[in-house]
């Protein structure tokens, strides 16, 4: 930012932030954190022309301006409104917004399938997440879904057009980061689909990076297809010198077996930058070819979101809880039994960390 550059303060959820003109509401909100973040399904903050087209992130805008106080009369999408000062915007504390929200949920269900059990992004699935958040328990939808063929868009990607909910971000990727794009949107209304023109196959060095921009199961890797669920995987940061990309990668691994390597992503689940301060896009001889742990530098366990349900599989060093019964009791508790000397599974000596993988009953017999 520029020195000189004027800071607007505006209000989201009655938590005052300043930002610089220019800054959409929604990431003011990021700047903040937490739940007063809105949820976002299309915007992706490094694809130039990205949002305004799922409406998940439809905030409340209680008051316009210092200079126009009026409220905005209807919702907006917080990805494409820029912030005015003294603005004073309702996420989570709007009955209105989190009305839309489920609204906007089960209309992206509707085509939606049901597959979770079966989809290779089960697990980190932002379309799970949203459901599970901010969607209604049943569907008023009685008709029956639309579907389509699988389409292999070249030898490594599969495109499930079933599961697309049209955020278009994978045209955007491609259409960004090579020089040809050979694939988009074709035909409008409900009959609209991502598709290759004359089925042409999608041959560039990094567009891979359309399976990482994908929130749902619509577009996949198919050396990763079925081979194991990412939540029995554990990832790991690490890197190789690549001559075509930053070779800054996430490895899911089960023991010394590589499953798949992605991108590394932020808090967000966006693309993270890498050391170089440029978006961290990998190329597809990083993403497809180096499955072998001899090929990276393995650098630390990656952090996870402990309400994550990849976390299961992912131990890190724990620390031992504070004992809080002597402070209200006012003395030492009598202990009665002893667990570890009974119970033949807890094993005090054993670290969890330590283990290479989910924990089996073999890891306490030794």
């Amino acid at each position: 930012m520029a020195e000189g550059t004027p800071l607007l303060k505006v209000t989201i959820d009655n938590i005052t932030v300043e930002v610089p003109a220019g800054t959409t509401i929604l990431n003011a909100a990021r700047k903040i954190g937490g739940d007063v973040a809105p949820p976002a399904m299309c915007y992706y903050s490094k694809l130039e022309g990205s949002g305004g087209k799922c409406r998940t992130c439809l905030v409340e805008v209680s008051k316009g301006s210092e200079k126009d106080p009026r409220p905005m009369p209807k919702l907006v999408a917080s990805c494409r409104t820029t912030v005015m000062d003294g603005m004073e915007v309702k996420n989570i504390t709007s009955s209105k917004v989190i009305d839309a929200r489920q609204g906007v949920v089960e209309f992206l269900l509707i085509n939606h399938p049901l597959d979770c059990p079966i989809c290779d992004q089960a697990g980190e699935c932002d379309l799970q997440d949203l459901s599970y958040e901010h969607g209604k328990e049943a569907s008023r939808y009685e008709f029956e879904k639309r579907t389509f063929h699988k389409i292999n868009l070249g030898d490594k990607i599969q495109l499930h057009m079933t599961r697309c909910i049209l955020c278009y971000r994978c045209v955007f990727a491609a259409e960004q980061l090579t020089q040809q794009r050979e694939h988009g949107v074709l035909d409008r209304g409900e009959h609209a689909e991502i598709a290759t023109y004359i089925e042409k196959n999608l041959q560039h060095d990094f567009i891979g990076n359309v399976i990482d921009v994908c929130p749902v199961g619509a577009l996949t890797d198919k050396t990763f297809r079925f081979k194991n669920r990412v939540w029995f995987t554990k990832p790991v940061d690490a890197h190789r010198n690549c001559t075509k990309c930053c070779g800054e990668v996430r490895l899911w691994m089960r023991g010394d077996e590589v499953f798949r390597v992605t991108a590394r992503r932020d808090e967000w689940g966006e693309v993270k930058e890498a050391s170089n301060g440029k978006t961290g896009w990998i190329c597809n001889e990083c993403r497809f070819d180096k499955k072998h742990v001899s090929d990276w530098v393995i650098e630390k366990p990656t952090h996870i979101n402990r309400h994550s349900v990849i976390s299961q599989g992912h131990y890190e060093k724990l620390q031992k809880p504070q004992e809080f019964l002597p402070d209200l009791m006012h003395r030492e508790p009598r202990l009665i039994m002893d667990i570890h000397n009974v119970s033949e599974v807890n094993r005090t000596n054993i670290d969890l960390s330590e283990i290479k993988g989910p924990a089996h009953s073999t890891d306490f017999n030794k």
